[in-house]
């Protein structure tokens, strides 16, 4: 008979102990939903992307629905470091869940500078967009080559002594290279992967559907790409691989999970289902007591796979 004791859900990214492997995705989080479910209940709290001054954003249209997913081209807007300090911050203070705060620049000294100042008591890690533009690259981002990625960690790990996670791009064609740059320059975490670019025409009017033109695609039609992302950089780095990408369902969570991710993030499925973390996180627990898995441990990187053809 199978030992129904309940399982310990905890866990581990780097020095930072989670109740649980379910937080949100940046920029699809709110306090908005403590309407509608107990924030509590999550392993972490993922602050939208927050920038040093503010910003509007791109041109309306930002959003259109794709089968299998969504386009966002939201543009990052934000109300900048004042508003984190004197509103956002006190707010999510009354929470247990240790606070992530997503932060993104255009430039290294700006990702510095930015870093530094969100460096304060109450949050718990920094979570680095480095999927944005780099004016200094001719407007690649950070995360798309070895060395920008490289640079900009260092930056940000010489500004800050609390745990940081760089958020990486599925646009890359060097995944394996950018993660172990991000290792090597000082990341505590890897959080895998961001949206893929991609563009969407209205055939009526023959013009882009974002105001933007392309955008960011998320939702289940990138889970394969996220996913495989995940497996490669759960294997060439040492440090923690937080999944995702299109995750949805308690199958969605198990795939990242023995893929080797030790936490997974959850975005564009909150859109459709307001309280789908409070649901992922029940049925993880349920899952885990009735096959009889006591502890994530004994999910986590469990996938069996040869090692041929692992970076192809």
């Amino acid at each position: 008979m199978k030992d129904l004791m309940t399982p310990d859900l905890s866990a581990q990214v780097g020095a930072l102990r989670l109740a649980n492997p379910i937080m949100p995705a940046s920029g699809t989080f709110s306090e908005d939903l403590s309407d509608v479910f107990d924030l509590d209940i999550l392993g972490a709290h993922v602050l939208k992307t927050i920038m040093h001054g503010k910003r509007d954003g791109n041109p309306t249209p930002r959003v259109c629905d794709l089968q299998g997913g969504m386009l966002n081209a939201i543009g990052i807007p934000s109300k900048g470091i004042e508003d984190f300090r004197e509103r956002m911050l006190p707010y999510w203070a009354r929470y247990g869940a240790p606070l992530v705060v997503s932060i993104s620049a255009h430039s290294m000294d700006e990702f510095a500078q930015l870093c530094a100042e969100v460096s304060l008591p109450g949050v718990a890690a920094i979570e680095a967009n480095i999927s944005c533009p780099n004016i200094e690259a001719n407007g690649q981002a950070f995360a798309m080559r070895p060395e920008t990625t490289r640079d900009v960690v260092t930056r940000l790990r010489a500004e800050t002594d609390l745990p940081l996670w760089a958020k990486l791009t599925p646009n890359t064609g060097e995944p394996v290279e950018v993660a172990l740059a991000a290792e090597a320059a000082g990341a505590d975490a890897l959080v895998v992967a961001n949206t893929a670019l991609g563009m969407s025409i209205d055939i009526s009017t023959r013009r882009p559907r974002l105001g933007n033109v392309m955008g960011g695609m998320s939702g289940p039609a990138i889970k394969p790409i996220a996913l495989r992302m995940t497996y490669q950089t759960a294997q060439a780095c040492r440090i923690p691989v937080i999944g995702c990408g299109g995750i949805a369902t308690l199958d969605d969570v198990l795939e990242f999970l023995i893929a080797g991710a030790a936490a997974v993030q959850v975005g564009t499925a909150t859109f459709q289902s307001p309280t789908v973390m409070a649901r992922l996180v029940a049925e993880l627990s349920g899952w885990m007591q009735a096959q009889g898995v006591t502890s994530l441990s004994q999910i986590i990187g469990t996938v069996e796979a040869p090692a041929e053809g692992l970076h192809e």
